[in-house]
């Protein structure tokens, strides 16, 4: 049992430089990147069901909300896919705080039809174009009627944060989210 890949990269720094191993990327040997990482990580593998499974939950506390700190980059490159919390979506009230326009899954778009893909690439691209303007938002700098994508992002915004927090009692079938998304930001939409 391990918390964090982060915690373990470390104490194999510690190994490394103590066997002579040079520092590289933050001071982290060779071995950490090219052999330790991926061996733990590739353990957890695809497992031997003929379905998909997850297989295993991994987390890495980056510094400083750098997510392309190097034990992070590296995590990413093996594994299928990652969900990136941020102390800013906490802030806001919204929990799970999960940034969903950081978030990244290579599988996700296999186990849904090409509708629920759409949809939930529209919800993340309105997200991410408010995201983009939330500072001329907020202090008024931006002026409506100037961008139709601003607009409709800043239009549904409110309606996604709603549809993305989840209280920590409550669950969901899938195609109701689906459903409950599509409703937020008026998406046509038919299983």
């Amino acid at each position: 049992m391990l918390d964090n890949i982060t915690r373990f990269a470390m104490a194999q720094r510690e190994i490394g430089l103590v066997a002579g191993e040079p520092p590289t990327t933050k001071g982290y040997p060779p071995s950490v990147f090219s052999f330790t990482i991926p061996s733990l990580l590739e353990r957890a593998g695809p497992g031997t069901h003929d379905q998909a499974s997850i297989t295993a939950f991994f987390s890495v506390l980056v510094e400083g909300d750098d997510t392309n700190e190097p034990i992070a980059y590296a995590v990413r490159g093996i594994l299928d896919g990652h969900i990136v919390l941020d102390r800013d979506i906490a802030g806001r009230g919204i929990f799970p705080a999960i940034d969903v326009t950081k978030s990244i899954s290579r599988t996700m778009p296999r186990c849904n039809n090409d509708k629920e893909n759409e949809l939930i690439q529209k919800a993340k691209k309105l997200t991410a174009t408010y995201n983009d303007m939330a500072d001329m938002v907020r202090i008024g700098a931006y002026k409506k009627g100037t961008d139709k994508e601003v607009d409709e992002a800043i239009q549904y915004y409110d309606k996604i944060c709603l549809f993305i927090s989840q209280k920590y009692n409550e669950s969901e079938d899938i195609k109701e989210s689906h459903e409950k998304l599509a409703k937020a930001i008026n998406f046509k939409f038919n299983h």
